[in-house]
């Protein structure tokens, strides 16, 4: 079966039926890619939400020192995209790039919208998962602007448990919005805390 993980998702938690996904299967492209490859470059238009089948993505933007600053971690059965450029047709403020090998399926509005079309259980969901990524972009502002470092590490490590053996540190701490020096200082003290109660 094509898209085997996005098929799962669409029928157990975005209320399609199978009949329902298999009509709708010819609106979606897929493919690989290489860790390292590009999947979307700042300033090109974004016109596909991604939904991860397997693999790792990040999404990053560079300020003007040529910085990077990492959005977001999208493992699978993760959705990533720029917003921005999918509904208001703008350049990409981020790019998107393969952390290790991935496999992902691109989903356009034709597909969404037919989707919504077809069913009410996806509309409401579609809806309900905008919701929710608001309310985790403002979760993210308030813990970089007013969170220590070990609590933005916490809510890491409960965010993205499985990640931690995948990611470079270097990544997690731009993540973070520290340095790397930062975060091995945050996770000596934690382990020394951790050993202190064992």
């Amino acid at each position: 079966m094509p898209n085997q993980n996005l098929t799962s998702y669409l029928t157990q938690k975005a209320g399609l039926t199978q009949a329902e996904v298999d009509e709708l299967q010819p609106l979606l492209k897929s493919g690989s890619f290489k860790k390292g490859e590009k999947l979307l470059n700042e300033g090109d238009i974004c016109k596909d939400s991604i939904f991860v089948e397997s693999g790792l993505l990040r999404t990053f933007t560079l300020d003007e020192s040529g910085k990077e600053h990492i959005i977001q971690f999208a493992p699978e059965n993760w959705f990533t995209g720029d917003r921005g450029s999918i509904y208001f047709n703008d350049p990409a403020y981020f790019s998107i790039e393969a952390i290790e090998y991935t496999h992902a399926v691109f989903v356009n509005d034709a597909f969404i919208d037919k989707a919504s079309e077809i069913s009410e259980n996806f509309r409401q969901h579609n809806k309900r998962l905008l919701h929710n990524h608001i309310r985790h972009l403002q979760k993210r502002i308030d813990l970089l602007l007013g969170a220590t470092a070990e609590t933005r590490y916490l809510h890491f490590t409960k965010q993205y448990p499985d990640l931690l053996l995948r990611v470079p540190q270097w990544m997690i701490a731009s993540y973070l919005g520290i340095t790397p020096e930062s975060l091995s200082r945050v996770r000596k003290e934690l382990a020394d805390k951790n050993f202190k109660r064992s």
